[in-house]
């Protein structure tokens, strides 16, 4: 059984205007997220999944991803929206490649959990959320191993591994934000 999204709960029902807003905002919101990044190689890390999953988990699935969608349409396009400003269709070709596009089926992940209904309490968003983000590797280790020299072990070992503290982090945040949010909306209807 499908459940309201924190966009619909807060917004009613929706109009072309509010999902064009929404998914528009979504990219905003992921091009901010991925400035706010600590250079490493061959992958930055960034708040960028936070920002995703976040995105995901107000906006729902279908909206979650257009926002991807429209996000790397933007950096494709030459838009300064990638990690440090970068731009460009071949960065999506590049050592972050597959996380990029993984982030389309993480922002839908994240928004199937809030249509039904996981995304509203602390512990099954934070679990949630961090299964997700486990995700996330497999197509950002299959395409770093296929575009730069690692082998899978060494993909591993700079790709994921230093990320995965701070997945955990951003699991974190995602809960209590998405968790205080719901509660704020329930307190303001009485």
């Amino acid at each position: 059984m499908a459940q309201q999204t924190l966009l619909q709960a807060s917004f009613g029902t929706q109009s072309l205007l509010t999902k064009l807003l929404a998914v528009v905002g979504g990219s905003a919101v992921i091009a901010l997220g991925a400035q706010v990044s600590v250079p490493m190689l061959p992958v930055p890390m960034t708040l960028q999944t936070l920002a995703v999953l976040m995105v995901g988990l107000v906006a729902g699935s279908r909206l979650g991803a257009a926002a991807v969608l429209t996000y790397l349409a933007e950096g494709a396009m030459g838009l300064p929206v990638f990690s440090n400003g970068a731009a460009g269709a071949a960065y999506l070709f590049g050592p972050t490649g597959g996380f990029l596009i993984g982030f389309v089926a993480m922002a839908y992940a994240a928004g199937l959990l809030a249509e039904r209904g996981v995304a509203r309490g602390f512990l099954g968003t934070a679990l949630g959320v961090a299964a997700i983000s486990a995700l996330l590797y497999v197509p950002g280790l299959i395409w770093l191993t296929a575009v730069t020299p690692l082998d899978l072990g060494g993909a591993v070992s700079r790709g994921m591994l230093p990320f995965l503290a701070g997945d955990l982090v951003k699991s974190v945040i995602a809960a209590l934000i998405v968790t205080g949010a719901w509660t704020t909306l329930r307190a303001r209807r009485g």
